[in-house]
């Protein structure tokens, strides 16, 4: 396992961030705390740097030297024997004669730091490998930004797919409202116009039967009296029969 294998395996929680289902690792985090523990470490008791060196995944994190004794990767070998010797005067298992089995292990994994730094061999394939590690870094930030555009892009399509949705809706409603309306109002005019013209009509009918009356009055008046239908009889029949 390669440390950055190690660093996306054994790093906290609130490290990941998930995007469409995957696991994402927020190295621009992890790189800003790295920072601050390095600073904060700086001033670490003897007790304290033998448990950074000793902490939990040191076996992968200490194959980096320049963190096992806290460098910048462009620092070189004067500052490396530098710093070895001011951890060393805090880690020396004679300087922890009660905590003398972790102090030999932390003393251990300084000193081969050290004789790796001092090795231009070794210090060349360290920083290759940082300058590798930052550019996988580079790739998995730019690939996470990438996601997280995507993510926003997809929620703001689906916000203006319901949206639209929504006033498509809002629209109908309100066509459908308005069309009842309209038809309320065709209605209510037919019903007033009926009303107003049924004193009319009923004027008109009066008028027609007055003219009616006016007539039939006439006939009255001159004792004009209908005559009365005769029916013809049998014998008259056969009498007014023409000859043949």
């Amino acid at each position: 396992m390669g440390v950055y294998e190690f660093l996306s395996r054994e790093l906290p929680l609130k490290y990941t961030l998930k995007f469409n289902g995957e696991m994402v690792m927020d190295f621009e985090q992890f790189y800003i705390d790295l920072k601050f523990t390095e600073k904060r470490d700086a001033n670490l008791t003897s007790e304290q740097q033998i448990d950074r060196i000793l902490r939990p995944g040191s076996t992968y994190l200490n194959l980096n030297p320049f963190e096992v004794l806290q460098l910048e990767p462009e620092s070189n070998v004067e500052d490396a024997r530098k710093k070895y010797k001011k951890l060393s005067l805090l880690i020396h298992p004679d300087k922890n004669p009660d905590n003398r089995e972790r102090a030999e292990r932390a003393f251990d994994a300084l000193k081969k730091a050290l004789a790796l730094l001092e090795d231009p061999d070794e210090v060349a394939r360290c920083r290759e490998m940082y300058e590798e590690a930052k550019a996988r870094l580079a790739v998995q930030i730019s690939e996470k930004k990438r996601k997280m555009r995507k993510c926003f892009a997809d929620r703001e399509k689906k916000r203006r797919m319901l949206e639209e949705r929504a006033n498509d809706e809002k629209r109908r409603l309100a066509e459908a409202v308005q069309t009842a309306s309209e038809k309320r109002q065709l209605e209510e005019e037919y019903r007033k116009n009926y009303e107003e013209s049924r004193d009319e009509r009923r004027g008109s009918w009066r008028e027609f039967m007055k003219k009616k009356e006016k007539k039939l009055e006439k006939f009255r008046g001159a004792n004009f009296k209908p005559p009365n239908p005769k029916l013809e009889t049998s014998k008259e029949v056969i009498k007014n029969k023409p000859q043949i």
